[in-house]
């Protein structure tokens, strides 16, 4: 009996330090919008819903050196959607790394045919074990500015951009585990049903982080409304608030809100 040709078939993500940002949907979604102009024709192009859409290029911006995407606003025809030169480098780049990253599965693959089929099992649940996602909304790369050691915890400050910065409590055997140092990227995760919203710069709370932006997105679900909120560095923050709470606050699109969140309801991570 003829042996079985194992083929392996896969989707480059590709990972920097600041994390893994870009895979075969995000890159199809960057090029919809190079060559629609418009967020809502690319998300129909790929297809990914709108929000769906928005969702991925949050990401996306927030874990980049530079923004990918960007919004054009006003003119003859309205506001828009585009890639920047930025963007379309690592669109570029990424389909390169892609044609050499299947044409190695391809070799890697001719060579590991001719051992037993446990293997190639074995392989294909390593690379599942390699990939990570969450469930958290917000995903923030930035770099340690300050470290302060306490007798429990570690406060750690870390920087994400244009005066942007957020701060994070970690006990001392996370600290060491991550072995944190001043200058190193690390990723952070906040859940956006711990993120809350005010508009009063007067108002005090006992959170450490406040970071502010301008409400670019209201998305209304059956109980709760996602609101989105770009801030000075391009990076965007989502909270999850009742739409009590949006009424409240009167908040609409263009309006200046304040995320505020406590710094132990941050996450962070690195990677090896």
């Amino acid at each position: 009996m003829e042996q079985t040709r194992h083929r392996l078939r896969s989707k480059l993500e590709v990972a920097t330090e600041l994390g893994t940002f870009l895979g075969d949907t995000r890159i199809r979604l960057l090029e919809a919008i190079d060559s629609h102009g418009s967020i809502t024709h690319a998300a129909k192009a790929v297809p990914l819903s709108y929000k769906a859409a928005w969702d991925a290029i949050d990401a996306m911006n927030n874990l980049a050196d530079h923004p990918l995407v960007i919004r054009s606003a006003g003119g003859r025809h309205g506001g828009g959607t585009l890639l920047t030169d930025y963007g379309r480098k690592v669109v570029a780049l990424y389909r390169t790394l892609d044609a050499e990253y299947q044409a190695g599965l391809e070799r890697l693959m001719e060579s590991m045919n001719n051992d037993q089929a446990g293997d190639v099992l074995q392989f294909r649940q390593l690379l599942k074990r390699m990939s990570m996602k969450t469930s958290a909304r917000n995903q923030f790369a930035g770099t340690v500015a300050g470290l302060r050691e306490g007798d429990v915890d570690f406060e750690v400050r870390l920087r994400l951009g244009a005066g942007d910065e957020l701060v994070a409590i970690i006990t001392r055997g996370s600290a060491e585990t991550l072995a944190l140092r001043i200058g190193m990227e690390v990723n952070a995760l906040v859940k956006s049903s711990s993120v809350l919203l005010l508009t009063d710069p007067n108002l005090k709370t006992s959170a450490r982080n406040h970071l502010w932006g301008e409400v670019t997105r209201i998305c209304d679900g059956p109980v709760n409304a996602e609101v989105t909120l770009d801030m000075p560095s391009g990076k965007t923050i989502c909270a999850v608030i009742t739409h009590a709470s949006v009424g409240r606050l009167g908040l609409a699109i263009g309006q200046r809100a304040c995320a505020v969140f406590k710094a132990s309801d941050v996450l962070l991570y690195t990677y090896t």
